[in-house]
């Protein structure tokens, strides 16, 4: 899979037969969103489900393009933030999509971050046994992951993701112009996916991501378009191959193990997902050195690279038999070992099984 630094096209097609999709990525997207929701044969009540903050910035735009194509819409709301990732807020949507008279005709739109896409993707997948929905992504971090694949769900309090479907939208439209109005912190936040991609499946696109760190950080629109794309076929080829997660698209969980047991402890508000996931990077990095797959200068350069973009590096205070404990509640974890994802070298993946103990020890987090 690899990367050649320039992709021509703005249009990538993830093919699942009777489930194929495309995503588009440019600037200026959501104005047509409408035209290509018909393009895609959608037809019915357009169910728009936002937070407040996307809702407000981006709400508008996406309704007009609907209305236009003759759509009609409604909107709903849910509160913005990992920790209202749950079945409270999803049976509140349940509500209002029975209010609304959303029927088995009709379509949701998920516009907004990873958190509105997988509530809604889950919505979506469950309303009804299932009615079809588009993910208009907003943060960097659903453009270049989330948003791509099919999975949705939600929390559950003793784990990340615990509770979902594999359900493949019908259409993600990403509008890279929506990355201007997006914080820095969550921008930051998105780019550790972005390095995933180049750590664990492709040297070269991890060697442009290191070239091209200050125009990224600038926010540079070509180049953005270009780490999203190429971050959308890696992931597009793999769950190509590996729809469901039976074996390959594990890989893609590099730094997301221990990074999701991070998020758990840290009550789903001391850190944003992205930044998790670098933490749990610079252990999934050690842990393979530890195992002899990457040498300690490769170690560095990864840690680097995610320290040049502001992402913490350093494991927060918790309590040890806690961690242990989330850790083993991970969707990986069969017979008490789990399925943990290593970078062989750089560009490289390997899986290897270790109990919870001998991770976090391989990882260097000593008793």
């Amino acid at each position: 899979m690899p990367f050649e630094g320039t992709i021509s096209v703005n249009v990538l097609t993830v093919n699942l037969g009777d489930s194929s999709y495309n995503i588009i990525v440019e600037r200026g997207a959501l104005a047509s969103l409408g035209q290509q929701c018909r393009d895609a044969g959608l037809k019915g009540t357009a169910a728009v489900i936002s937070n407040p903050t996307v809702s407000g910035l981006y709400g508008a735009a996406v309704v007009s393009s609907l209305a236009s194509a003759g759509y009609s819409v409604v909107q709903i709301e849910m509160p913005d933030g990992e920790e209202y990732k749950n079945s409270t807020t999803l049976n509140k949507i349940y509500d209002d999509l029975l209010d609304a008279g959303v029927d088995r005709s009709s379509f949701v739109v998920a516009l907004g971050g990873g958190v509105v896409g997988d509530v809604a993707g889950y919505a979506a997948a469950t309303w009804l046994r299932g009615i079809p929905f588009v993910q208009v992504p907003t943060t960097l971090l659903a453009q270049v992951d989330s948003s791509v694949g099919g999975k949705t769900g939600i929390d559950h309090p003793k784990g990340k993701n615990l509770i979902g479907a594999f359900y493949q939208p019908r259409l993600v439209l990403i509008d890279v112009d929506t990355l201007t109005t997006l914080d820095r912190r969550h921008f930051r936040a998105g780019i550790a996916e972005v390095i995933k991609y180049g750590v664990a499946i492709d040297h070269a696109f991890f060697d442009f991501i290191e070239a091209s760190t200050a125009a990224i950080m600038a926010m540079d629109p070509d180049v953005l378009i270009k780490i999203i794309l190429q971050s959308c076929q890696l992931k597009a080829q793999v769950v190509e191959l590996d729809e469901k997660e039976s074996g390959l698209r594990a890989i893609l969980n590099y730094g997301h193990t221990l990074g999701h047991a991070f998020e758990s402890l840290s009550g789903y508000c001391g850190l944003v997902h992205g930044e998790a996931v670098a933490i749990g990077m610079v252990l999934a990095a050690r842990v393979s050195v530890a195992k002899g797959l990457c040498t300690q200068e490769e170690y560095s350069r990864i840690r680097s690279l995610i320290v040049q973009f502001g992402l913490p590096v350093t494991v927060p205070q918790f309590n040890r038999q806690e961690l242990l404990s989330v850790v083993a509640a991970d969707k990986k974890s069969k017979g008490g070992t789990i399925t943990f994802i290593c970078n062989s070298g750089i560009g490289m993946y390997a899986m290897v099984h270790h109990t919870p103990e001998e991770l976090l020890t391989l990882g260097g987090l000593e008793a």
